[in-house]
């Protein structure tokens, strides 16, 4: 998937998370916007799959554990969910461990 294509989708996903959030507001536990979520991506016609193992692994390829990404759309861009008032520092510096430990381009 091309660049132009990751922005489209994220374009297209942060409408919907928008809108997702108008329509709960706030207050829910994050599986439920999770749920949420992924079925508003799936009416959209998007692949997405839940709650995926992904291995992390060290420079020389030894895997070192694993995490559950809450999210994964179209097998490009791993989704972490946050159910706060504000994303902070370390929300960010996960999501980017997550990709550079996995591989992942988009977050």
């Amino acid at each position: 998937m091309g660049d132009n294509e990751i922005l489209r989708m994220c374009d297209t996903i942060r409408q919907i998370a928008f809108d997702l959030h108008t329509f709960l507001i706030s207050g829910h536990l994050e599986k439920v916007y999770e749920n949420g979520l992924a079925h508003r991506f799936r009416k959209a016609g998007l692949k997405v799959e839940q709650q995926i193992p992904l291995k992390v692994y060290d420079a020389d390829g030894t895997i070192l554990g694993e995490y559950f990404a809450d999210l994964i759309i179209e097998s490009e861009l791993v989704v972490e969910l946050k159910a706060g008032k504000a994303i902070v520092d370390e929300h960010m510096a996960q999501l980017f461990g997550y990709l550079r430990a996995t591989g992942h381009r988009h977050g």
